[in-house]
């Protein structure tokens, strides 16, 4: 069981938490990257999460043609040039997902950037798309490939450019989808972050599905999926899923950060950006639960977006539909034994 695992790191948390947020992102990153070069590492990453490597198979899944390990993952955004790659298999995610890596590296918004909403177990960020393209992603990933265990899926988020014409910016998904082709076992196109001028704009279905075209025909064969954002009216969000039904598109991800500022209790609820964290959950069950209603089978669904426990949150997604789940803000909050409360759910 992960309950005391999750307890001890609450414990320690507000030490954890007076270092900056980015500052200690990167340094959660580069731990990881070296416990994953070794045995002995790979075996503290097991025991922090409480996945060993029986359990992190035990209950495998086969969606969109791909055989997952498990159902859980990390989100994208977390690693977004798969520095740690081996690290997270080691903690027992089925799934992780690398980016938004875009075709040309750019260092994305100045810093402070990211910011903890301690009060309601959220983020807010504006990194950006900050990476270092989709090149260097794709080598990261074929060096990692023959340490991996079998059923270990990556997906890479793509994106465009900040200085892209808008008139460009489906090149930019073509050149970054063919980039990291040879080595992504799915993509994700991101047309939702709030941190990049004119991307949401992309949520128009005419436009989306051209570029879920352009994408598919530089890519066949390759399971792609949209990742939306919360704040889709429900008249957008049904034609939404009424075009993908028909598109290329395998599934959705529901949903990225918002916008909105709702509720809120934390010194730092007005910074600019985009929301992550417990205050999503609602929206994000909502929004399975139509497009489940809506899509039925067609469509595989992501739950990505509030998750902060399994026994309440995750069964609140896959109840609503969802078929696989994702962490990211959980894990800021409940630490690695989160890992193993979302992986023992699903062999229960």
């Amino acid at each position: 069981m992960s309950g005391w695992r999750i307890a001890a790191y609450r414990a320690v948390r507000p030490l954890l938490f007076h270092v900056d947020p980015e500052r200690i992102h990167h340094a959660t990153l580069t731990t990881l990257q070296l416990c994953g070069r070794s045995a002995t590492g790979r075996a503290m990453c097991a025991f922090a999460s409480g996945v060993s490597s029986a359990d992190a198979t035990r209950h495998p899944f086969d969606l969109m043609g791909l055989h997952f390990r498990n159902r859980i993952g990390l989100a994208a955004g977390f690693d977004k040039d798969g520095v740690a790659i081996r690290g997270w298999a080691a903690l027992g995610f089925g799934f992780i997902e690398l980016g938004t890596v875009t075709p040309r590296p750019q260092p994305g918004n100045a810093r402070p950037r990211l910011f903890r909403l301690t009060e309601d177990e959220a983020l807010i960020n504006r990194m950006g798309f900050n990476n270092l393209g989709a090149d260097a992603l794709a080598q990261r990933i074929t060096d990692a490939r023959p340490s991996l265990p079998r059923g270990f899926v990556i997906g890479v988020n793509i994106g465009r450019n900040r200085n892209t014409p808008d008139d460009h910016a489906v090149d930019d998904y073509v050149a970054a989808a063919q980039s990291v082709a040879d080595v992504a076992d799915y993509l994700a196109i991101n047309v939702s972050s709030p941190n990049t001028p004119g991307l949401r704009d992309l949520q128009d279905p005419g436009r989306l599905l051209e570029l879920l075209v352009a994408v598919r025909t530089a890519t066949p064969g390759l399971p792609i999926l949209v990742k939306l954002a919360p704040d889709l009216d429900a008249d957008r969000l049904d034609a939404l899923i009424g075009a993908f039904v028909s598109s290329p598109a395998a599934g959705v991800i529901l949903s990225n950060t918002t916008t909105a500022r709702v509720d809120l209790r934390s010194a730092v609820a007005l910074e600019s950006g985009g929301l992550s964290g417990r205050p999503l959950l609602a929206r994000t069950a909502q929004a399975i639960a139509r497009t489940r209603l809506l899509a039925g089978d067609r469509l595989a669904i992501v739950a990505s977006g509030g998750i902060s426990s399994a026994e309440q949150d995750l069964v609140r997604v896959f109840d609503e539909g969802a078929d696989l789940a994702q962490l990211w803000t959980g894990l800021i909050y409940a630490g690695p034994g989160l890992i193993g409360e979302a992986v023992g759910l699903t062999i229960r």
